[in-house]
């Protein structure tokens, strides 16, 4: 199992290194046939070998080698293959592979061809590397790999001014999300003298009555502060408030990183991390009601916010954010198993209708404004039954797999006991008229009602290419049946055995199990709750205000003017955050400037002290007059001194 661990992530290493330096020499064709066969070797080891191993009850737990000792200090790079691993690993794989082939239709006339091919390589080698680390220094190292290449990927297209702040604003917010994840990698070093993941998930629970003094007088719960510390990492890389603000504008980037980023690699990190971390998490309450909270806010304010974009692909960026919400929501009751089953619908139906709007937008030649398109189902078929499908599943309607793993995150959060419980299930609910409102917002936009494009752009729609309607169709597949097919064996068959552990006394998933009878008990008990109408409502609100009263809209905006525009300035974090942060951080530069370099250091130290010099120099000089009787006066004066101080009769 060694070698197989190794030849995953290596696969996509190798042809990431292939293509990036070599891709200038072997041309484009090779370039994305070495990528693509890399990932699909990943894939197809993935799915035929270790997840199959992994249901079967084994684990590998293993070091590859010692990268580094100091001391007692080891830090070596090994593997942990359990079935949450694998999961995440086959998602990973499945997707990025799709994401692979997409790319040669869509990136075909660029420029920058082999290089995009590079990094999108490179990024899923870091995820997988994050995914399948067996200690806290490799996820570390996995982390700000991810990190790095989104960075590069989001600023692909470098001539671009917009592009080149997006990319530079997430990786300075991600940066701070960081530093919480490393103050928290330390805390844990510092107080369970490892970093290995079985070490210390073993001596969790002896320190779970542990308390830190971080301030005098002051006492915190050490479990609490750790995994605080940690969700501060997770809050960057998974967009939750207020750490979100990144990945609406990463949507800069080529489409198909949009679909990569937000479907299976960057943003799912967060919510693996923590399900990673549950041994650590079950023990503090405390830093789960923070979780718990946090993600429902995300998921309903982020929803409010997706209603008014008109960007398409801002649409769907809004929505990542709000699901994610979903499974921080489910991350803090307890269900971790329900968090990464939506993780793994929620990357089927995501990358498809991320990838579905790059189809849209290739055809409107890259005109991305949904109020400029409009009866486009005529001209793209194909797109736009993938695109009914991924809207269904995002809306939670039966039997598409985002139905299953929403309603089993709302009934979790419903069950729940712990603090904050109550408000997090009526937000999270409210969200889900809300998503299904804004999604098909944008559907009956682009595929319905008069054409509203340009005539020339209008004479030249046609359907995508096969190298792009075939990664959907392969995509429109899982978001369809997914959730039919892994609710049992993800949430009720003890698929993840030991990688994810629960308290007994906040196992909800168990609770529910007890009432599930198979899927179509589980569908038609859906329809005793408010969820499924809600979503219904939404559905055909959105009909109502753009299909058959399409002024509607307008009026309710100036109507309500105050509230469309909190909405579309998205709550003023971006103003906040330039006026308070970066505009802090620039008054504090030319503070620093202006005080610390102009007046101390060049002014008081450098010129200062030239100035003393020369007063100093100036005064001395009258002592050299050239006048005899002046000295002569000069030795008198010294031979008096000499005489009155040192001679004693």
């Amino acid at each position: 199992m060694q070698e197989v661990c190794l030849a995953i992530p290596l696969a996509c290493l190798a042809g990431a290194v292939v293509s990036g330096l070599f891709g200038w020499k072997i041309g484009r064709v090779a370039s994305h046939l070495v990528t693509i066969l890399g990932v699909a070797v990943a894939f197809v080891l993935s799915v035929s070998v270790v997840l199959p191993w992994t249901v079967t009850g084994h684990t590998f737990n293993g070091s590859v080698y010692t990268w580094l000792t100091a001391g007692r200090l080891s830090l070596p790079v090994g593997f942990l293959i359990d079935p949450l691993s694998a999961l995440m690993m086959t998602v990973v794989t499945f997707v990025s592979l799709m994401v692979h082939i997409y790319s040669i239709g869509y990136m075909r006339d660029d420029p920058g061809y082999q290089r995009f091919f590079s990094y999108i390589s490179l990024f899923t080698f870091a995820m997988l590397m994050l995914v399948m680390a067996n200690n806290f220094l490799q996820l570390f190292f996995g982390w700000e790999a991810v990190g790095l290449v989104s960075y590069l990927l989001i600023g692909f297209w470098h001539t671009k001014e917009s592009a080149i702040y997006a990319s530079l604003k997430a990786f300075l917010v991600n940066r701070v999300g960081d530093f919480g994840f490393v103050l928290g990698i330390a805390a844990i070093y510092t107080h369970f003298g490892s970093l290995d993941y079985a070490t210390v998930f073993t001596m969790a629970p002896a320190k779970a009555a542990s308390m830190v003094h971080m301030v005098p007088g002051t006492s915190w719960h050490l479990m609490t502060l750790i995994c605080l510390l940690l969700f501060v990492g997770a809050m960057g890389k998974s967009a939750q408030m207020p750490l979100h603000v990144w990945l609406p504008d990463s949507m800069e980037g080529p489409t198909p990183i949009s679909a990569l980023i937000h479907a299976a690699t960057m943003v799912t990190a967060g919510i693996f991390m923590v399900a990673r971390m549950s041994p650590l998490f079950e023990l503090s309450p405390a830093a789960r009601s923070v979780v718990l909270v946090i993600g429902a806010l995300t998921g309903l304010l982020m929803a409010f916010v997706a209603v008014v974009q008109n960007d398409i692909k801002r649409v769907i960026a809004y929505s990542t954010l709000s699901q994610l919400g979903y499974m921080t929501a489910a991350l803090g009751v307890s269900a971790y198993a329900a968090s990464i089953f939506h993780l793994v619908t929620h990357a089927f139906f995501k990358a498809l209708l991320f990838l579905s709007a790059g189809s849209v937008i290739v055809a409107m030649h890259h005109e991305q404004d949904v109020r400029r398109m409009g009866g486009l189902r005529r001209y793209m078929p194909v797109t736009f039954i993938c695109t009914w499908v991924g809207s269904l599943a995002l809306a939670g309607i039966p039997p598409f797999s985002g139905f299953f793993s929403k309603d089993m995150i709302l009934d979790a959060v419903h069950s729940a006991h712990i603090t904050g419980a109550p408000f997090a299930y009526w937000v999270l609910t409210a969200a889900v008229f809300v998503t299904a409102l804004y999604t098909f917002r944008m559907l009956f936009l682009v595929f319905y009602g008069e054409p509203r494009m340009d005539k020339h752009t209008r004479e030249h729609l046609h359907e995508s290419p096969w190298v792009i309607t075939v990664p959907l169709v392969l995509l429109a597949i899982p978001a369809a049946v997914a959730g039919m097919l892994l609710i049992k064996p993800l949430l009720f068959g003890h698929f993840f055995g030991n990688s994810i552990v629960v308290s007994p006394g906040d196992n909800v998933l168990s609770e529910i199990g007890r009432r599930y009878h198979g899927v179509g008990p589980f569908i038609l008990n859906a329809f005793r709750s408010p969820p499924i109408y809600l979503a219904a409502a939404g559905i055909a609100s959105a009909w109502y205000l753009y299909i058959r009263a399409p002024r509607l809209p307008d009026i309710i905006s100036r109507r309500f003017h105050g509230l469309y525009t909190v909405l579309t300035n998205k709550y003023g974090f971006d103003e906040f955050n330039d006026f308070v942060f970066a505009g802090g951080a620039r008054a504090l530069g030319r503070a620093l400037w202006m005080v610390g370099d102009v007046q101390i250091i060049d002014g008081l130290m450098v010129g200062g002290t030239a100035r003393l010099v020369g007063w100093v120099s100036a005064r001395m000089r009258r002592l050299q007059s050239g006048f005899i009787y002046h000295y002569a006066f000069a030795i008198i004066a010294g031979l008096f001194l000499l005489m009155t101080f040192f001679l004693h009769v």
